[in-house]
């Protein structure tokens, strides 16, 4: 499984949109789920909680849902969320 983490992070990060910021994440996105699954979200729930997150840069959520169908997490049942960052 850390084989298939690093093949997806690093496929990421050659295509230069794997980023550091300090930026706030909005509260509006999109959840990807196992199975292609796209929906609205996400919507915290108390079962729920964050393993680890990372920032993407895409030209759109269209390409950020695209780039977190290939997540190692959605093979053991994850979710990926999708968001925007804000201002601070």
């Amino acid at each position: 499984m850390t084989k298939k983490w690093q093949d997806w992070i690093g496929g990421i990060a050659a295509q230069n949109k794997l980023v550091q910021t300090g930026k706030r994440l909005s509260f509006d996105g999109k959840v990807v789920r196992p199975s292609g699954v796209v929906t609205d979200g996400p919507y915290t729930e108390v079962k729920e909680s964050i393993g680890g997150y990372m920032f993407v840069k895409a030209e759109s959520s269209e390409e950020a849902i695209e780039m977190a169908q290939g997540c190692p997490i959605l093979m053991t049942a994850g979710n990926v969320e999708i968001r925007e960052t804000i201002q601070a």
